[in-house]
């Protein structure tokens, strides 16, 4: 998840991990009432991962990107720190400004980050269990994610499959290729 790519380098993300039966209930905090359906998703998993993105990328969020590109030795030279200054900068401003819609943007950036999780899992053979069904401002509050500038957007159980789990026998139903695709 550290390694995920993001639009412009911006990593909007943070992480709350459950290895442990205290830290999953924690999180189960969040399938509370009308979520109830995805609490043994969150308790009977090995790991549980929150999602959560940062709500507005300020300045000095920005510098702090900025200063990690540095010291890893991103920038042969010192102007290329100040180029890519400027075109995260006009990134973000399109997308504040003219669009209207950073956090949506954010939470984008997001979305690739556990996209490459799900699969990054799968290729090891790990069940993966993406969930949006949680409240997530009980996770906000739980985790005092909000006073940090950032909010949880979704969760991830992962582990592996019960043998009683009548899901995963079901045959997969997607949309044909021909729905789906067009060629250029």
């Amino acid at each position: 998840m550290r390694l995920s790519p993001s639009s412009t380098n911006i990593q909007p993300w943070h992480f709350v991990i459950a290895d442990d039966e205290a830290g999953k209930a924690r999180i189960a905090t969040g399938t509370e009432g009308m979520y109830e359906f995805n609490t043994a998703k969150v308790k009977d998993a090995s790991h549980v991962i929150v999602f959560c993105s940062r709500v507005y990328a300020d300045d000095e969020f920005l510098d702090n990107i900025l200063d990690k590109e540095d010291a890893d030795g991103r920038f042969a030279e010192p102007k290329f720190k100040e180029q890519m200054h400027q075109v995260r900068k006009m990134f973000l401003d399109i997308r504040r400004y003219e669009q209207k819609d950073e956090p949506h943007w954010l939470i984008e950036q997001l979305y690739l980050n556990m996209g490459a999780l799900l699969l990054g899992a799968a290729t090891l053979g790990i069940d993966a269990v993406p969930m949006e069904g949680a409240d997530l401002k009980a996770l906000d509050e739980e985790f005092d994610l909000r006073s940090k500038g950032y909010t949880a957007v979704a969760v991830v159980s992962l582990g592996y499959r019960s043998e009683d789990d009548f899901n995963a026998e079901l045959p997969k139903s997607r949309f044909d290729e021909e729905t789906i695709i067009t060629k250029a």
